[in-house]
C-alpha cells in the first residue's frame, strides 16, 4: 500500500486477508501456519529467528501443530518487539554460534536446539511425545538431543529436559503410543517392543503397535483412523491372522489412557495368561 498499488478500499475488500497489522495477503492463499510465518517474516527484527514448534514445522515436522498454535519468535536476549497479533508468540533467549539455521527463506532454531527448547516448557509426558515424534521422523537425532540436555546449565526446564529425552525412544508411531508406552513403564510392567514385526513360520503376519514376543502378547492402540472406509473388515483380517498365528491383541483406547491404573493391571493379566 505505501507504494501505492493498492489502496486502502482495495485492501478491505473480499479479494485480500489481514494476517497481521500492516500485512495483508490474496485471499485465495490458505489461512495456515505457513502464511502466517511469511506475514511475520516481513514485519519482524532482523535479528528475530523462528522456535519452539514453528521451528519444527519448518524442519519437516508433521502433525505437531495445532490449528491454534501460534507462531514462535524467539529474540535474541535484550531485544524487544510487539506484533500485536495472539496469532504470534516472542520470548526471548539466547542464541549462540550454531542457535540459528536457515530453512528456505526462513531463520530458524537449529534442529536439536529446537528439540530442547520444546522439551523443557510443557508437562514432561507432552515433552516426551514431542521429542518422540521429532525423532520418530527424523527430524532430529536422540542421541545428538541427549547430548544437548546433558551438557545444559542449571536453568529453567533443564531438569525436565533431562529427565523427557532419557524417557524418550523415537519410535512411537503416534502420540498416543507414546502415552500408553509410559503408562507401561511407569506401572513397572516387562518393556514391550515397539513396532514389532510379527512372523510365523518365517512369514509377515502384521506389524503391532508393541508386543511381547516371548508371551505372544500384542498391545494396539485403537485411534480414529480405524473408522475409515474399509478399515474395520481389514483390521478384522489382520486380527484373524495374529490369532492363527497363537496372537493375542490388549487393544487400548483414548478412554484407557485416563485410568492408567486399570490399563495397566489389564496388560499385567495379559501377561501372566
Amino acid at each position: 500500500m505505501s507504494r501505492g498499488l493498492l489502496t486502502p478500499d482495495q485492501l478491505r475488500s473480499t479479494a485480500w486477508r489481514r494476517v497481521l497489522p500492516g500485512v495483508y495477503a490474496d485471499a485465495r492463499l490458505a489461512a495456515d501456519h505457513r502464511l502466517t510465518v511469511a506475514a511475520v517474516s516481513l514485519v519482524a527484527p532482523p535479528t528475530a529467528v523462528f522456535g519452539g514448534l514453528t521451528a519444527a514445522f519448518l524442519w519437516g515436522a508433521d502433525g505437531i501443530l495445532g490449528a491454534a498454535d501460534p507462531v514462535e519468535v524467539v529474540l535474541p536476549t535484550g531485544r524487544r518487539w510487539s506484533p500485536r497479533s495472539p496469532s504470534v508468540r516472542v520470548r526471548t533467549a539466547p542464541l549462540g554460534d550454531g542457535d540459528v539455521e536457515v530453512v528456505g527463506r526462513f531463520r530458524v532454531t537449529g534442529r536439536t536446539r529446537t528439540a530442547v527448547d520444546l522439551i523443557r516448557r510443557g508437562p514432561v509426558d507432552e515433552a516426551v511425545v514431542v521429542l518422540d515424534q521429532l525423532a520418530q521422523q527424523r527430524v532430529v537425532r536422540l542421541e545428538e538431543v541427549r547430548a544437548a540436555v546433558a551438557a545444559l546449565p542449571r536453568v529453567r526446564g533443564s531438569a525436565q529436559a533431562r529427565r523427557a529425552a532419557a524417557l524418550a525412544d523415537g519410535r512411537a508411531g503416534s502420540p498416543q503410543e507414546t502415552r500408553v508406552r509410559l503408562v507401561l513403564m511407569r506401572a513397572g510392567l516387562p518393556s514391550p517392543v515397539a513396532q514389532l514385526e510379527v512372523r510365523h513360520r518365517g512369514r509377515f503376519v502384521a506389524r503391532v503397535d508393541f508386543g511381547w514376543p516371548e508371551h505372544r502378547l500384542a498391545l494396539e492402540y485403537d485411534g480414529q483412523w480405524h473408522a475409515e472406509p474399509g478399515q474395520f473388515a481389514r483390521d478384522r483380517e489382520r486380527l484373524n491372522r495374529l490369532t492363527a498365528a497363537g496372537w493375542r491383541v490388549v487393544f487400548v483406547t483414548a478412554a484407557d489412557l485416563h485410568r492408567p491404573d486399570l490399563l495397566a493391571a489389564r496388560v499385567a493379566e495379559a501377561l501372566r495368561g
